[in-house]
């Protein structure tokens, strides 16, 4: 008797403005995945249209299910605690819940909507955690930048800026973040510390430590620094912070984008969206980037350097 295919569950979050990107994001997550598995995929949202959903759930086929899920519900639980800033939504918390919200899964990927998968994602969902709580690939944007090293080991708390991760690409040990009852510590976090530079990143980072298991690099490649992963080692490319490729010409790794967006029935449409980002959009990107940084540099110096001294 044939064994049913291991069950891949992957989940995304978006609003409705992003539909486009995840198509893109689907399309080279499907094209590179292997066929020996079941891949369940999630899109939790709060505004989704009709029509962009049946745009999506084309992508379905005979080892892929996808289902739109509307956390509307949820979300206003905490609707009023959950702060953010520029670009982003507060969709970006959506995988903090995802423990509580689906006890029948131990273990699930969590991935943004701005990344190209150009390995095969069973590769990493398949990684060996052990007893941790999260896996997922060291920041880019820390690792290179003192400020934000300085951000991570004082404000967030971790040991070492070094394992301070990204959280877009996080595979998620929910069995054993139920044990940590990692929800209620977050929810309770949450009503005393607001983390204002990466939000619920920081939160992930905080509540996990101790408790990570570091991916390679190859799986979270940003164009942020000139990266020095070979071209035939990348797995993912991360198009994180305003690095999009939809909105600027010459972000490195923008010609695995087009590739992949290509293939899509948003093509036209992704186009249009660069082709109408207006100079002052790209100002501003540029703007929201040194304002971060001046964010960061400004929540560093309100805590001092107690790691001289020895922490209590």
């Amino acid at each position: 008797m044939k064994q049913d295919k291991k069950i891949i569950p992957i989940f995304f979050a978006i609003d409705d403005a992003y539909t486009p990107f995840l198509a893109v994001a689907l399309q080279s997550l499907l094209d590179n995945a292997s066929s020996e598995y079941q891949y369940l995929i999630k899109i939790l949202h709060t505004n989704v249209q009709e029509e962009h959903q049946n745009q999506i759930k084309k992508y379905e086929r005979e080892n892929v299910n996808i289902e739109f899920v509307d956390l509307s519900y949820y979300i206003e639980k905490v609707q009023d605690k959950l702060y953010t800033r520029d670009y982003y939504t507060n969709t970006t918390y959506f995988r903090l819940f995802l423990p509580e919200l689906y006890p029948q899964y131990d273990k699930v990927l969590y991935l943004d909507s701005d990344i190209i998968v150009l390995g095969d994602i069973a590769t990493l969902y398949n990684t060996d955690m052990g007893t941790n709580l999260v896996a997922a690939a060291p920041d880019d944007i820390i690792q290179y930048h003192k400020v934000f090293q300085d951000y991570a080991e004082l404000v967030v708390g971790v040991a070492t800026y070094k394992h301070y991760f990204n959280a877009g690409v996080l595979l998620m040990n929910l069995d054993e973040l139920r044990k940590f009852k990692f929800q209620e510590k977050f929810l309770y976090l949450l009503g005393k510390v607001k983390f204002s530079v990466a939000q619920d990143q920081d939160y992930l980072n905080r509540l996990c430590k101790g408790r990570v298991t570091l991916i390679s690099h190859d799986w979270d490649v940003m164009p942020y620094v000139n990266s020095e992963t070979k071209p035939e080692d990348i797995q993912l490319i991360h198009y994180n912070f305003a690095y999009k490729p939809w909105h600027f010409e010459d972000v490195t790794y923008h010609e695995y984008f087009w590739e992949y967006a290509k293939k899509t029935e948003f093509y036209e449409e992704i186009l249009k969206v660069r082709e109408e980002y207006t100079e002052e959009q790209k100002f501003q990107d540029k703007e929201a980037e040194k304002g971060l940084v001046a964010l960061a540099i400004k929540e560093n110096s309100c805590v001092g350097d107690d790691r001289k001294y020895g922490r209590l």
